[in-house]
């Protein structure tokens, strides 16, 4: 594409020197302007030498001596380099697309209306891109710091004289340190292959406009290159201060062991829920300590437990940590873990029963008596024999709480073992730092009805049965409150692949304590219907059946029924008492349990040999 018309540039004056980047176009660009308004604000000026700066980097064509705006590059350019690598004051955001437009405008072949229509569309992706603290960098979070203390920004002196003020500056809301040093690992990467790649580009195929690096800047180190064009593009002298005498200010990722441990504990929560947006329960308790240096001494502990002398389930620290905060970070069980882990049987209905910490209980492992071991586990039969058989197991696995417990970051009384509020606050931390959807109790019970119900639908049911409690104890306990929740666990979630789970909700709430008209309210719904019947019920409350929708009461015989459990015959007979009291029999029954959920109904009925219509 070749440039509009326009005679050989002047030598313009106030030109803003490029000391890094050389041949962008910079100077003919703002001749072109002739002047303008836009070419005397030092904001527009600032924004030109960054946006033509980039676009030559990445490889936009400079043929006819300016970088040309193609619309991939200028998208990429606002909502992935800016964000990454340039601070912009408040105010300014408005230049670069104004750049962008003047630029379209040095071309012909319809590039400005194909750039401003990109531009539009980017436009809110880059303006939320520019503001998400997500994104910062050490260097763009600085920068902000001493913008916002008066500083010169384009004076190194006037940097290197105010920076040490900031020592301790706290992070923005929801920012953890190793986010910052995250991003900007990436950040620096990134410039680094783009610095790479423009030099082999022009080398390879050199321009006639002349290279964009000089073999002197390479000379250098592409490090050297990249630190001058972050100070242009933050603060002037920035990056030497802090790979300096501040260097503590921008910790790198040897400053962050930890974040071994938090891979795995990600690797855990895929492991149970395949996306890290799906959150996880918030603790019941949690105590603030310093989150780093406790995930060092949690790290210290796995990688000891990882030794030859913790085997078998030394392996198995990230995994019962994970597990545990899982849960709410209610305690659990040495021997039912150890049951689980030698394939015992255990009742599915008890794997997340909470087990109380007795106070007071120390000294070594002792495995529970077989009448508190039939508890745990729910398998009738037991003996001493087994008892004795699960006593080995059980004191390994003490071995490795009781390494974790020295941390002061889990807790193991007699055979329960659980998180503290410290510990449950450090893995937390680990959750978050890989971006698992980590709630606060705060947090959770800001969310949206539906955002709970999809929550708490995969949690265990003592923290959904608690979460739960206090979304609805922060509203008041209105009945606009518990409508808007019955609403979310029915009508709203009538069509989830997973109903049963969301249905299954309603059981957990203290509807004894709901009021009437939220519970009358629900009759009709083609979900819970008939659950709001049956609580009206047993409060001795009157209730009008007849509002009740077939679908409900179907979906509330489906879900009475044994799912799992106890043998087929036993099972079938459950599923034939009920299709006895039903209008029009078991076919009938079928047909209406298929409608209502047959993801359900086939997951039931199907190990019964009854096929959904």
């Amino acid at each position: 594409m070749s440039l509009r018309p326009f005679p050989a540039p002047p030598n313009y004056p106030g030109t803003v020197a490029e000391t890094v980047l050389t041949n962008t176009g910079l100077d003919q660009f703002l001749a072109r302007l002739d002047g303008g308004a836009e070419a005397r604000d030092p904001a527009f000026r600032r924004a030109a030498e960054v946006v033509l700066g980039l676009l030559a980097l990445r490889g936009a064509d400079r043929g006819s001596g300016m970088p040309e705006p193609g619309p991939g590059l200028v998208r990429r350019l606002l909502v992935e380099d800016l964000p990454a690598f340039v601070y912009v004051p408040p105010g300014e955001l408005r230049a670069y697309p104004a750049v962008l437009g003047a630029l379209a405008e040095c071309f012909d072949g319809g590039l400005r209306e194909r750039v401003a229509a990109v531009v539009d569309e980017s436009a809110g992706d880059f303006e939320r891109a520019m503001g998400d603290p997500g994104n910062l960098t050490w260097y763009r979070w600085y920068a902000s710091l001493l913008r916002a203390m008066g500083t010169d920004l384009d004076d190194a002196a006037d940097v290197r004289r105010r920076i040490g003020a900031l020592d301790g500056a706290p992070l923005p809301d929801g920012v953890l340190r190793a986010d910052l040093m995250g991003r900007t690992a990436l950040a620096d990467t990134v410039l680094a292959e783009a610095l790479a790649r423009a030099y082999v580009r022009d080398a390879e195929e050199p321009p006639a406009t002349g290279p964009l690096l000089t073999d002197h800047a390479v000379a250098a180190g592409v490090g050297r290159v990249a630190a001058a064009l972050l100070d242009r593009w933050t603060a002037a002298g920035l990056a030497e201060q802090l790979t300096g005498a501040y260097a503590r200010f921008a910790p790198g990722p040897d400053d962050f062991p930890h974040l071994v441990l938090a891979d795995a504990l990600l690797d855990e929560h895929m492991d149970y829920h395949g996306d890290p947006g799906i959150a996880v329960p918030p603790p019941r308790a949690v105590e603030a300590g310093d989150p780093e240096r406790d995930a060092d001494a949690l790290l210290a502990a796995v990688e000891e437990l990882a030794e030859e002398e913790y085997e078998p389930y030394g392996g198995e620290a990230p995994h019962l940590l994970y597990a545990l905060y899982q849960r709410g970070c209610d305690a659990d069980s040495i021997a039912r873990h150890a049951a689980e882990y030698e394939d015992w049987t255990v009742d599915p209905a008890l794997e997340d029963v909470p087990v109380a910490v007795a106070e007071g209980v120390t000294g070594a492992y002792v495995t529970p008596p077989v009448p508190e071991l039939v508890r745990l586990l729910g398998s009738a039969g037991l003996t001493e024999d087994d008892r004795a058989r699960l006593e080995g197991p059980a004191r390994e696995l003490a071995a490795v709480a009781d390494r974790l417990a020295a941390t002061g970051l889990v807790l193991r009384a007699g055979d329960a073992f659980g998180l503290t509020p410290r510990g449950a606050a450090t893995v937390r931390y680990l959750l978050r730092v890989r971006g698992v959807a980590a709630p606060t109790a705060a947090e959770a019970t800001a969310w949206s009805a539906r955002e709970l119900v999809d929550a708490a639908a995969r949690w265990p049911q003592a923290p959904a049965a608690h979460v739960l409690a206090d979304w609805l104890h922060a509203r008041g306990d209105s009945a606009e409150a518990w409508s808007e929740l019955l609403a979310a666990l029915g009508t709203v979630h009538a069509h989830a692949s997973e109903g049963a789970d969301v249905r299954a909700l309603f059981g957990l709430l203290d509807t004894a304590a709901a009021p009437p008209g939220a519970l009358r309210g629900a009759l009709r719904d083609p979900v819970i219907g008939a659950y709001a019947l049956h609580a009206l019920r047993v409060r001795g409350e009157e209730a009008d059946a007849i509002q009740v929708p077939v679908s409900a009461r179907a979906l509330l015989v489906l879900d009475r029924l044994p799912g799992k459990k106890g043998p087929l015959e036993d099972r079938r007979a459950a599923f034939d008492a009920a299709a006895a009291d039903w209008p029009g029999g078991s076919a009938a029954l079928v047909a209406a349990m298929a409608e209502a959920d047959p993801h359900g109904a086939d997951r039931v009925l199907g190990p019964l040999g009854i096929s959904l219509p």
